[in-house]
């Protein structure tokens, strides 16, 4: 680390009422090698642009930095055990160092940012040392956010077809249905068919407005093994809060590498700004499942004699498809069984008040015709069974 002038509030010669601070209402400017360190808070309402030189916030304490104007600096370095708080935007024009301590945000405020302009990088960027709210790059195609949650980097890479005029991002270590950070949620029950279970572990916030694709890892924290009925990373899908339908929809994914585990996943070309929050999902296997074992349910034979052998009709892992609707018809084109949620009810006897003789005794034997309603996969299936008294 470089030596540097350490200059704190009297600088200025002004003591926020609140708090000991450093007050710009004048113009600070830094050329050739100048070297300013900051151990005191910082509100900025005039000013203060650096084209080269060092700013660095160093201490144990939370330093925040406050103020009407955003200011601009060239070199950065982060050395804050308890972090650097923003209630205002601040730019880096060139490099920023994490050296310890999270640069944090409001979640709830997104004009509040650590700002990536033009040719800005970072280094150093690790578990405890990142930006805990959020990230945002102006006129780049191509960004790693080096956001995570207090304790953890889970980084974004962002690549889009053009420079993005802006584009911010935050990570939060939450449930998405149940966000005690955010002002709103996002029900994890509404969603599209396509999607199984949605993680309940964590979620990105990505907003931009030029067609990108994205790079997402997952670790044993996102316990992605727990998901639904996942069996192995294929089955992963990226999935984000549509604005436009307040649901969750499928982004999808163009490849993918890893197990449960680990893993990370690149996705289909998406509009950012379109989503209100991204994060993991899954395929809705058991109903996938059904449908490609199953392109027919066939013809059945029914005998209700009470031998244990084909007493009632019996339709194999018909539950796994989710809600079903079972009807049976005799050669008239007569209704005489009807049953939604269906599970191997049906033993020869109707269950309709309409004109079927001898209902107590049984419907007589001979062919039926039968139709199987799967609303939740959109699939209809119709057969024949054959009643033997």
């Amino acid at each position: 680390m470089k030596n540097l002038l350490n200059i704190t509030f009297s600088l200025i010669g002004f003591i926020a009422t609140a708090q000991p601070a450093l007050y710009n209402n004048g113009n600070i400017q830094l050329h050739g090698n100048a070297e300013l360190g900051f151990h005191t808070n910082l509100i900025n309402d005039s000013d203060f642009e650096t084209t080269s030189g060092l700013v660095g916030f160093y201490g144990e304490d939370i330093i925040q930095i406050d103020g009407s104007i955003a200011p601009t600096f060239f070199d950065t370095e982060i050395f804050i055990t308890d972090g650097l708080f923003l209630n205002t935007t601040i730019n880096i024009s060139n490099n920023i160092n994490f050296v310890e301590g999270n640069i944090f945000s409001d979640l709830n405020n997104e004009v509040v940012y650590l700002n990536f302009l033009d040719n800005a990088f970072f280094a150093g960027e690790n578990n405890f040392s990142k930006v805990t709210g959020f990230a945002a790059i102006t006129n780049k195609s191509i960004f790693s956010f080096p956001v995570g949650s207090p304790t953890q980097l889970r980084p974004l890479l962002l690549e889009s077809d053009s420079n993005n005029e802006l584009a911010i991002c935050a990570y939060l270590r939450q449930n998405p249905g149940n966000a005690p950070t955010l002002a709103t949620s996002f029900d994890l029950n509404e969603k599209v068919r396509s999607i199984g279970e949605i993680s309940d572990k964590e979620f990105w916030i990505l907003h931009g407005d030029v067609p990108s694709t994205i790079t997402l890892s997952w670790n044993p924290q996102s316990d992605l093994a727990n998901i639904g009925n996942t069996t192995e990373a294929e089955d992963i899908i990226l999935v984000g809060w549509s604005k436009a339908s307040n649901l969750w929809t499928v982004i999808g994914k163009t490849a993918f590498s890893g197990d449960l585990n680990q893993g990370f996943l690149v996705s289909e070309k998406f509009i950012p700004s379109d989503y209100a929050a991204i994060t993991f999902g899954t395929v809705p296997l058991p109903l996938d499942t059904f449908a490609v074992n199953n392109p027919t349910l066939g013809n059945y034979f029914v005998s209700p004699n009470g031998d244990g052998t084909n007493d009632f009709l019996v339709i194999d892992n018909l539950g796994e498809a989710g809600s079903n609707n079972v009807q049976i018809f005799n050669r008239f084109g007569q209704k005489v069984f009807e049953k939604d949620n269906y599970t191997d009810e049906f033993n020869g006897f109707s269950n309709q008040n309409n004109l079927v003789l001898n209902k107590s005794q049984g419907l007589p034997e001979g062919v039926y015709f039968y139709i199987v309603t799967l609303p939740d996969i959109e699939l209809n299936y119709q057969g024949f069974l054959f009643l033997d008294k």
